[in-house]
């Protein structure tokens, strides 16, 4: 028996997301029995709980340090000033690292992994080392690019990139260069080269069973719109839903059709506007045959989002390197972004490049991108099938593979 430890930093949902995949992969690549073990806080820890009650005592609650959230993502000044200040009900960083560390130091003590992956969490790669442990950090950024105003970051930067290089292998969640989506997140230093493997994009792989179409679904049939998604922590997510609604309110939008999944398994979100600007529910919209101009969706089945993506004009994202995967590579549509911080800049300006998708910063330039995707659409087609050609989409998979070669040789 093999026992592993697999470390998920609970900020956003892409690193438990890709986790997730990754540990079904685990099951079917490595054929001995395994004991796995994992680790993070807050809303990661409660799916954990809610995904796998019967293994609640190999779920560890470990308060890894995270960002103090703002109004638009994190809060760079509040953040900063929690470096050596207790803010709203968190302690000093210092403190917070010490105390987390010492948490997983007695994790590592008293289970003796036979390898460990990290998807996001740098302190287990440094125990791992410390301990001749293999380990495996998952990423898709490693010294981002940054811009004037975040500039005073670097040093930073430098010290996180030190404490990712002390993984065994560093696995980058995106395809191989030249379709590297997030290479303007990458910029490895020289001691880093020989670690990396490309291994691929995270996506879902399970085939959809398409059940009877839902009125959803009948009720989107036939009609051009706008794919609008709300994805990341609460204030991400609520940030994206802001810059949204200034756009909707132009006057350039009045006849644009759109869809804007919430990622909240909340029904009461769940409402159809109309082009004479009642509301109605989604069953009322179709009985009644209305010709909508908006729909907002809680949470969509995969069965529903995989229909609004395969019929969506364009996908409208906040820079979600998971996200943007899935749709350009996966779907083959071209992207709006409106990027929340710079790691999403940097994977749009990448995609705006290639001519994939276009990069808008203010409410005006997401109507010139709505209508540039329209003009210039078999363009985007063109290089959109290009990319997804080349679209390498198994890296839970490839990774899996990886963690079977690693223990096989600890045999």
């Amino acid at each position: 028996m093999f026992k592993i430890g697999e470390f998920i930093y609970p900020w956003g949902s892409g690193h438990y997301s890709r986790m997730m995949r990754l540990n079904d992969a685990l099951t079917v690549q490595i054929k001995d029995q395994l004991e796995v073990h994992f680790s993070s806080k807050d809303h990661v820890y409660e799916k954990l709980i809610k995904k796998f009650p019967e293994k609640r005592e190999k779920i560890h609650e470990i308060l890894m340090p995270t960002p103090i959230d703002g109004k638009f993502g994190p809060s760079v000044s509040k953040s900063l000033m929690n470096i050596l200040l207790p803010i709203e009900n968190n302690p000093s960083l210092i403190k917070q690292i010490i105390n987390y560390l010492r948490e997983e130091r007695k994790l590592y003590n008293k289970e003796k992994f036979d390898l460990v992956i990290n998807d996001g969490d740098m302190g287990s790669n440094i125990l791992a080392n410390n301990r001749n442990i293999p380990s495996l950090f998952v990423t898709n950024q490693f010294r981002p690019k940054l811009y004037n105003s975040r500039s005073y970051l670097y040093p930073s930067l430098i010290f996180i990139a030190k404490q990712i290089n002390k993984a065994s292998k560093i696995l980058v969640a995106d395809s191989p260069p030249p379709y590297t989506m997030c290479e303007y997140n990458l910029n490895f230093i020289k001691e880093s080269e020989e670690k990396i493997v490309y291994v691929g994009h995270f996506t879902n792989n399970n085939l959809i069973k398409n059940k009877d179409e839902t009125v959803l679904e009948k009720l989107i049939k036939n009609n051009e719109f706008g794919y609008w998604m709300r994805t990341g922590n609460k204030s991400t997510n609520d940030g994206t839903g802001q810059r949204y609604e200034e756009v909707f309110h132009q006057n350039e939008m009045k006849n644009e059709k759109r869809i804007i999944s919430h990622a909240r398994n909340e029904s009461k979100i769940d409402i159809v506007t109309g082009k004479d600007g009642k509301k109605y529910s989604i069953f009322d919209a179709f009985e009644k045959k209305i010709d909508w101009i908006q729909i907002d969706i809680g949470f969509l089945s995969e069965q529903e989002k995989d229909t609004i993506l395969n019929l969506c004009k364009y996908a409208v994202v906040n820079g979600s390197h998971t996200v943007m995967g899935e749709i350009m590579g996966g779907k083959s549509k071209p992207i709006i972004g409106i990027p929340i911080y710079d790691e999403h800049t940097n994977n749009i300006k990448w995609a705006e490049e290639k001519k994939l998708g276009v990069l808008a910063i203010k409410t005006k330039q997401v109507i010139h991108a709505i209508s540039n995707i329209k003009e210039n659409y078999v363009d985007f087609e063109d290089n959109l099938k290009e990319f997804s050609k080349n679209f390498v989409p198994k890296g839970a998979e490839n990774s899996a593979k990886i963690a079977a070669e690693i223990l096989e040789e600890k045999r």
